[in-house]
């Protein structure tokens, strides 16, 4: 098992490594490493019912849905009090949908469907038609339909048996988009502003470095780590999806900053970019303690069971016996400008565990000899 984990550890750093050596090398295509300003995702909530289903619906608990079911039969032609309402056939749900940019009216959405009340299950309901709204307090796209929940839930007797999640599902295009995205790209009429998604000053410079090379008109420049602001020129204005799409496709080697993340609940390393370790000595060794206990009876002889106060009784007498294991310790010296694959071939040597180069490594940069920053999640 410690082979194994180590063998995984070292593919994970050997994969790193290579990634890295690619992303150096031939680039990466600026359309990858962030987005325009202004293209972005719209979020859409709702509020709806669920009906049809087979008695696992919402109780009368929940009033909502009793006043819901009422309001909806009364926009229907039919006068029915909440009070006498009494289905478990019916469920209350919240609805969501992401509305993506330069969407128009009549596109289609997935919708995801989960339950407000104590329904058990939303298995075989249908949507009824509900309203999604965004942050602006419009409508901007309906939703009905069959669910798909994925999941089951039955009980009977007191017995009851579980798959997945059946208080939540989805609706495949199950929303219809009412009015069209109106995505603005162009700021102050001539310039468009270019997003990366891990901030660097590094990379910053070098996709200005690159779009200038390839558009000198474009004057780009990078206003900060994360925000590179370019010029729209005149000949490009009346053709800009082409004159983005070009800039979108220029590669650029980004730069990685030196990191290494810790999963102490899975034992999980991860080393990314070129991480490097000052001169250092690590001395490593296990003690291992062994506490076993054994429980004795010890009986009174027949003479001193019947005697009054001073009649016997059997008592537990625990023994217990102790046993400590100290391994030797294990020397590992590094030189200066060694990187953490050194580290983890000395390690392996001398068959260290995942967990235990955890611990080594928090020792290292708390000494100040690991140049990287180490994330522990």
């Amino acid at each position: 098992m410690k082979y194994f984990t180590s063998v995984i550890f070292m593919i994970s750093l050997l994969l790193s490594s290579s990634i890295t050596f690619a992303a150096q090398k031939d680039g990466v295509r600026i359309k990858n490493l962030g987005r325009i300003d202004g293209v972005r995702d719209n979020l859409l909530v709702g509020y709806g019912l669920i009906t049809g289903l087979a008695g696992t619906g919402d109780t009368r608990r929940s009033r909502s849905t009793l006043q819901s079911v009422s309001n909806l039969l009364q926009d229907l032609g039919v006068n029915v009090s909440s009070d006498d309402v009494n289905s478990r056939n019916v469920a209350a749900v919240t609805v969501t949908a992401t509305l993506p940019p330069f969407t128009r009216g009549g596109d289609k959405l997935d919708v995801n469907v989960s339950s407000m009340g104590d329904a058990r299950s939303l298995h075989g309901g249908t949507l009824l038609l509900t309203a999604l709204y965004g942050p602006d307090r419009k409508i901007h796209a309906l939703a009905q339909g069959q669910l798909v929940v994925g999941g089951y839930k039955f009980e009977l007797n007191g017995n009851s048996v579980q798959k997945n999640h059946p208080t939540s599902g989805t609706v495949a295009a199950g929303a219809l988009v009412e009015s069209s995205i109106t995505t603005t790209v162009m700021k102050e009429g001539e310039f468009i502003h270019f997003l990366l998604n891990s901030p660097d000053y590094t990379t910053s410079d070098r996709v200005v470095e690159k779009v200038n090379a390839a558009f000198p008109a474009s004057r780009a420049k990078a206003v900060d780590a994360g925000r590179i602001k370019i010029k729209v020129p005149e000949s490009e204005k009346d053709n800009l999806v082409r004159f983005i799409a070009r800039i979108e496709n220029l590669s650029v080697p980004p730069d990685q900053s030196s990191k290494i993340v810790v999963n102490e609940k899975t034992g999980t390393v991860v080393s990314g970019g070129d991480v490097r370790i000052s001169q250092v000595n690590v001395s490593h060794g296990n003690i291992k303690v062994v506490i076993n206990t054994e429980y004795l009876v010890s009986q009174p002889n027949a003479g001193y069971i019947n005697r009054g106060r001073n009649a016997g009784r059997t008592v537990v007498v625990p023994q217990t016996d102790i046993e400590v294991e100290e391994d030797l310790v294990q020397n590992i010296s590094l030189q200066e400008g060694a990187s953490v694959a050194d580290l983890v071939a000395s390690l392996n040597k001398i068959k260290t565990t995942t967990r235990d180069m955890i611990s080594i490594l928090q020792g290292i940069k708390r000494a100040g000899a690991l140049h990287a920053e180490l994330i522990i999640q």
